[in-house]
């Protein structure tokens, strides 16, 4: 460390040079809690100030400040913001989720109150969006089926985030993964007792969440665990936009006009209308709601698909009355899952009383063509996940933004397809063609390429981590930025005119 920041709001001249313990300016201790040194301000908010932080009593491992900013009050309004404030960081220290960063340590030091948080090494949404563009519909889904199971557990500990948004969504650099951050239950309880005790002695630029993210109950300081929902779908809407909600809101009837800035499929914009719904009543009431909804929505897309093809059918032949009856059969299977799953989700079903009547949930599948992924992407629905599509020649296609997470690609011919930000997660792709293919900054973290062929491929900044790369041809591929080790490039085949991570040619 180089600098070391003094901790007093009031201090002049907080930077310090690592020889001294105790400010140069103000001569505030610069240890906090005898363990905790400040080394970098990370931001500024509702909240106060967060610094980047090591604790020497762990070995220097990194950890985050934050520091509570209360406004000038008389004593027993501050008394009260720290009694508040101490009960409220004692149920958030009771959340332990993989997706939320854990509460290492709160107390009150010099009349200020203070939380330690583990360090998460990752960018927000927010930045995310401004430096690599948009999501598609296969992205925003995603998204919503990483984060609702992260709402869902808040909640049953009862607990209101109130300040889900972009900002507060961070993707760890080295996994990928999600992190949910800066609640903002801790500064909304304190800020309203001392609303009502007194107007004048509030947190300083505390909201109780953040104007266009927040729904109407929650700006009248009545949030409920669907104000959660309301939040991240429009953290979903600005994820495929681009655009901050109070710049979709219509101003005569306050609902987000969103969806003439993206393309997404009309069931998925369904889905997220209603979590919008200004409302309460029409709204989802909870996320395990969402998640159920989600899971509909490739079953109602499936028979949108087979009325569409059975409409464009013609009888000017026994043949072609064949293929009609067919097509009408696969639709009427298809609505009859749909029924069946939605009564079931509601609990209303005969079948509930009597398993044997039940369509299992993978089923009916349509198997997919060349010809089904290109109508479908151009419609916008770009969710491929979970499908057999092995051996298909899907050669120079232009899937950029699609997601075949967890799908089976053996052999698949991708050569020369435009595969920018694709989602490959956990997908198989043995063997698979992708000689002279664009995957830059593709997500292929788990994938199997064993054996495949990706000579000449540009993978500049994709995520290999965990990749099976044995045996796989990386001859003339690009891998500036990417992520993968060399453990996992010692197994693949490279040559000299492969260009490394680091951005160079290594010459054997």
């Amino acid at each position: 460390m180089s600098v070391i920041y003094c901790l007093n709001p009031h201090c002049e001249e907080p930077k310090n040079d690592t020889r001294t313990k105790k400010c140069r300016s103000c001569q505030s201790n610069l240890i906090l809690h005898k363990r905790y040194v400040a080394i970098k301000k990370i931001g500024r908010g509702g909240f106060g100030t967060t610094y980047l932080a090591v604790d020497m009593a762990q070995k220097n491992r990194y950890c985050v400040i934050k520091q509570l900013e209360l406004a000038a009050a008389n004593p027993d309004s501050h008394r009260t913001a720290l009694d508040l404030f101490a009960r409220e960081a004692k149920t958030l220290a009771k959340l332990d989720h993989p997706q939320i960063p854990k509460l290492l340590d709160y107390f009150e030091e010099n009349d200020q109150f203070y939380l330690i948080q583990d360090f998460v090494l990752g960018k927000d949404l927010e930045k995310e969006i401004k430096k690599g563009g948009i999501y598609q519909e296969s992205s925003a889904k995603q998204f919503l089926r990483f984060m609702l199971p992260v709402l869902k557990y808040i909640h049953s500990q009862k607990v209101i985030h109130r300040d889900i948004k972009p900002g507060n969504i961070l993707r760890e650099k080295e996994t990928n993964k999600l992190f949910l951050i800066d609640f903002g239950a801790v500064k909304e309880q304190a800020n309203t007792q001392l609303m009502s005790q007194n107007p004048q002695s509030a947190f300083t630029k505390i909201s109780v969440g953040t104007m266009g993210f927040a729904p109407p109950e929650q700006l009248a300081m009545r949030p409920v665990y669907s104000s959660d929902v309301y939040a991240l779908a429009a953290t979903c809407i600005y994820l495929l936009t681009g655009k901050a909600p109070k710049d979709l809101c219509d101003n005569n009837t306050g609902e987000l006009t969103w969806e003439k800035y993206t393309n997404v499929s009309a069931n998925f914009a369904k889905v997220l209308n209603k979590m919008l719904e200004l409302d309460v009543r029409k709204r989802y009431v909870s996320a395990d709601e969402v998640i159920k909804a989600l899971e509909l929505v490739p079953y109602e897309q499936e028979l949108a698909g087979s009325m569409v093809n059975l409409s464009s059918g013609k009888d000017s032949s026994d043949d072609e009355e064949q293929d009609v009856t067919i097509a009408s059969s696969t639709s009427q299977n298809l609505a009859d899952a749909i029924r069946k799953r939605k009564e079931k989700l509601a609990g209303n079903s005969p079948s509930s009383r009597s398993q044997q009547n039940v369509l299992p949930l993978s089923q009916p599948k349509l198997q997919l063509t060349p010809e089904m992924i290109i109508q479908d992407y151009r419609q916008g629905n770009r969710n491929f996940s979970q499908q057999v599509l092995s051996e298909l020649d899907l050669h120079g296609l232009k899937l950029a933004g699609a997601s075949f997470s967890q799908s089976k690609l053996i052999g698949v011919n991708l050569q020369k397809a435009n595969l920018y930000r694709t989602n490959f997660y956990n997908a198989n792709l043995a063997q698979a063609n992708l000689k002279e293919c664009n995957l830059q900054r593709a997500e292929l973290y788990k994938a199997n390429l064993k054996n495949a062929d990706l000579q000449g491929a540009d993978l500049m900044g994709a995520n290999l981590n965990s990749a099976i790369l044995k045996d796989a041809n990386l001859g003339g591929a690009n891998l500036k930025g990417a992520k993968v080790d060399d453990e996992q490039l010692k197994t693949a085949k490279t040559n000299w005119r492969t260009i490394f991570p680091d951005g160079k040619k290594r010459w054997w």
